[in-house]
């Protein structure tokens, strides 16, 4: 992996469609309940996103199944790929092995690589959805863990050809259910130039590994990122950690992003935003209006604060970054 310890690298601004998720975009996550699965209704197609991309300025689209109806057929895709193409938005897949609360974003790799070439995308950014011990607290790389660990690694290998075939950059992601260790041993077992990491800022918190601690870890392996920041404070129900807008919460982006510029890989050219504000003090069509905001918010603070993004400077001027 070749290293640019630069501070004056530019990064591509994209959003992980999860952010949306109040108007069915992303994934329903958390909603599983007696075996049942439940789903925000999907109020805008993926044109829509495609269009609010350009509104705010994103220069990609990080987007699961749901996001095209799970409409895999080559006519759908064509379609798909053709209306961000003309649009300028790049495209990358976020795929799930055995997700939780939200069967819609399941696939296999083999299945996955192939609607990914299809829709034309750069990445495809994988959750493993392992499961640790319920006393999770020092389970990494635990027994039960490894035997997971090790048929993934199996899985990936079958798939390489694949991958070499389409050039395709493949992620694996800490998503609540990895720590950094267990993603970079899989990383490192699977050694290979097209696979690295994906971090995301925040799940390592359910991990109970610290944000910055994770990152630092994990970026000399990343080729991906969900880039986060929440508020996180206690009150008599207990410590809790909710979404903000970027920029708006207890995370320190700028330190962050001084990692990510110093010790990523080249491999990984774009920050993908997520934001998941809290579900409670609103009506659904309020919720979906501050998600919208929030995302406006936090383009304008990535572009002229971090220095992140090329189709933001059309919509809010000169950044205040120095490169």
């Amino acid at each position: 992996m070749g290293m640019l310890k630069n501070q004056d690298r530019k990064f591509k601004l994209g959003m992980h469609s999860y952010t949306l998720h109040l108007s069915g975009f992303g994934e329903s996550w958390g909603f599983q309940e007696y075996g049942e699965h439940h789903a925000f209704e999907q109020v805008k197609g993926f044109e829509d996103l495609v269009d609010i991309a350009v509104e705010v300025g994103l220069d990609v689209l990080h987007i699961t199944l749901v996001d095209i109806q799970n409409d895999t057929s080559d006519e759908h895709l064509a379609a798909c790929r053709k209306y961000a193409e003309d649009h300028g938005i790049e495209l990358e897949l976020n795929i799930s092995f055995n997700a939780p609360s939200d069967p819609r974003v399941n696939c296999t790799i083999e299945e996955s690589l192939h609607i990914a070439h299809k829709l034309g995308c750069n990445l495809v950014k994988y959750s493993t959805d392992v499961e640790h011990p319920v006393i999770s607290s020092h389970s990494c790389l635990c027994p039960s863990v490894m035997k997971q660990l090790v048929a993934l690694v199996e899985d990936f290998q079958k798939n390489i050809p694949l991958i070499e075939k389409y050039g395709m950059k493949i992620a694996i992601e800490n998503h609540c259910d990895l720590f950094a260790d267990e993603v970079i041993w899989l990383v490192e077992q699977l050694h290979h130039p097209l696979i690295g990491a994906c971090c995301d800022t925040i799940n390592s918190l359910m991990m109970m590994e610290g944000i910055e601690e994770c990152v630092r870890k994990m970026a000399p392996y990343c080729y991906c990122t969900h880039f986060c920041d929440n508020r996180v404070f206690a009150d008599p129900d207990g410590t809790h950690s909710l979404g903000t807008a970027i920029g708006q919460g207890n995370v320190d982006c700028k330190r962050i992003m001084q990692i990510y510029r110093d010790q990523s890989p080249m491999e990984m050219d774009t920050i993908d935003l997520e934001i998941e504000l809290p579900l409670s003090g609103y009506t659904i069509e309020e919720g979906r209006e501050l998600e919208m905001k929030a995302l406006r918010e936090s383009v304008e603070y990535m572009y002229k604060e971090l220095g992140i993004g090329f189709n933001a400077a059309k919509i809010y001027g000169e950044s205040n970054y120095k490169f």
